[in-house]
């Protein structure tokens, strides 16, 4: 279904954009369509850039952002080529906005085409002092823009200029899109609700003997039932020694009673995605050694959640983070020797090889640079991330106690950086031992 208007804040966030770079010209082209086989396409899911600045949401499209002659003292203006109106492709494919639709219900300055972006664009870019344009899209596609490029330079004549420099917008948009905005965070906390629910369904749903393949099925139901458009990302679900693999996607064994399942999986909600981990028992009750090992995860989680507030850096979480692991595997005889030494060396990595935190949004590792002057950025009020300690042996490592062998555990919630402190954006997915057994003896 086409809508008919969108929200005023796309306009605020181009204009934001446009004030802060005068005399710039963005050129972002929509999300590539991708084969999946033979004639058909991996669903289209829009570049969320793209998306960020205009809402739009339709393949083979591009928007231009610049000024009035890209003059700093002019208007700010928005540009959409798209694809034309078809009948015939629009009864195969579904219907399209055309430029009637770009410019009634996304507030275009002017629309085009998308065919007509050769002889367009380079009006587009009189004036222009700096093009954001993201190389490495295509190389198809910076072909059209480089040669696009080259007949503005010889439009240029004996000026004495060269070609308009050009910049990567990652950094540009991104640092924007690292501060949810009210209208963001609403879609936020409702993907990390549904995500919440689902990731409780499963817990209550799982019995011995099921594929890990249809509690995946479970999930992504419940994450479409509640609203969600799409998954965030592969869902990882991973029973027993599957589990210590940290991007383990097979999702394709039977689930054993005794082991533990682990599922990292977020559903997306109006293009902003949850991303959440827990890991549960395949059975009634955690064994006294997965028991130990989750109680260490959890309570190195919790102090990573109390220490976030404005001001905080995410290094530091992680250096404590480590510093809470290393005890707690130093007391459960997973490692040995000089804390302080296993600190330098990083040989805790061989249990904990990640970080524990990245930046959350409208992608799963969204936007935002994660330092500022060579030094690591502090938090502040607006930004969105994951902590998610984990604990894993490998199935090989004979040298760890044997009660331990095979068990891989992460824990991961969402959290927004408040003005005095933070807020559990998913504290509604059960994550303590007793509520995790509760519910997994009541599914029996």
């Amino acid at each position: 279904m086409l809508l008919t208007q969108i929200p005023a804040h796309y306009q605020k966030r181009r204009e934001k954009l446009m004030q802060r770079h005068p005399g710039a010209v963005f050129i972002l082209p929509s999300a590539p369509e991708l084969i999946r086989n033979g004639d058909v396409h991996h669903p289209f899911r829009q570049d969320s850039s793209f998306y960020y600045l205009s809402g739009f949401d339709e393949p083979g499209s591009f928007l231009i952002l610049g000024s009035e002659n890209s003059a700093p003292s002019r208007k700010s203006k928005m540009t959409l080529f798209v694809q034309p109106k078809d009948p015939e492709k629009e009864m195969w494919e579904g219907e399209r906005y055309g430029r009637e639709g770009a410019l009634s219900v996304f507030g275009a300055d002017e629309a085009f085409v998308n065919s007509e972006l050769e002889a367009r664009l380079p009006d587009l870019l009189k004036g222009a002092e700096r093009i954001f344009y993201r190389l490495g899209h295509s190389e198809e596609m910076d072909r059209r823009i480089l040669a696009i490029l080259e007949v503005v330079r010889r439009r240029l004549g004996r000026s004495g200029r060269g070609l308009i420099p050009i910049e990567d917008p990652q950094v540009a948009i991104g640092e924007m899109r690292l501060y949810k905005e009210p209208e963001e965070l609403d879609l936020l906390r409702k993907a990390c609700q549904i995500t919440a629910h689902a990731h409780r369904t499963a817990m209550q749903e799982l019995r011995p003997g099921m594929n890990e393949s249809e509690i995946e099925a479970l999930v992504d139901y419940q994450f479409r039932k509640n609203g969600c458009q799409r998954l965030g990302y592969g869902s990882i679900v991973a029973g027993g020694k599957n589990a210590a693999c940290l991007h383990y996607r097979s999702n394709n064994e039977t689930l054993r009673s005794g082991e533990l399942l682990l599922i990292d999986a977020g559903g997306e909600y109006g293009f902003y995605t949850s991303d959440i981990t827990r890991t549960f028992p395949i059975g009634k009750t955690f064994s006294k050694a997965q028991s130990q090992a989750y109680e260490l995860v959890l309570s190195v989680q919790k102090a990573g959640i109390a220490m976030t507030k404005p001001g905080a850096k995410l290094p530091e979480i992680h250096k404590t983070t480590c510093e809470l692991l290393v005890d707690g595997l130093l007391s459960l005889g997973l490692l040995k020797g000089n804390r302080v030494e296993l600190l330098k060396t990083s040989a805790f990595r061989r249990f904990y090889p990640h970080n524990t935190s990245h930046w959350l949004g409208l992608d799963v590792h969204d936007a935002g640079l994660y330092t500022q002057e060579g030094e690591p950025r502090k938090l502040e009020p607006g930004m969105t991330f994951t902590i998610e300690p984990g604990f894993y042996v490998q199935p090989g490592d004979r040298e760890a106690p044997e009660a331990f062998r095979n068990i891989g555990i992460r824990i991961e919630d969402d959290i927004l950086v408040t003005t005095n402190g933070c807020e559990n954006l998913t504290h509604e997915a059960p994550k303590e031992i007793s509520e995790i057994e509760t519910l997994r003896s009541k599914a029996f």
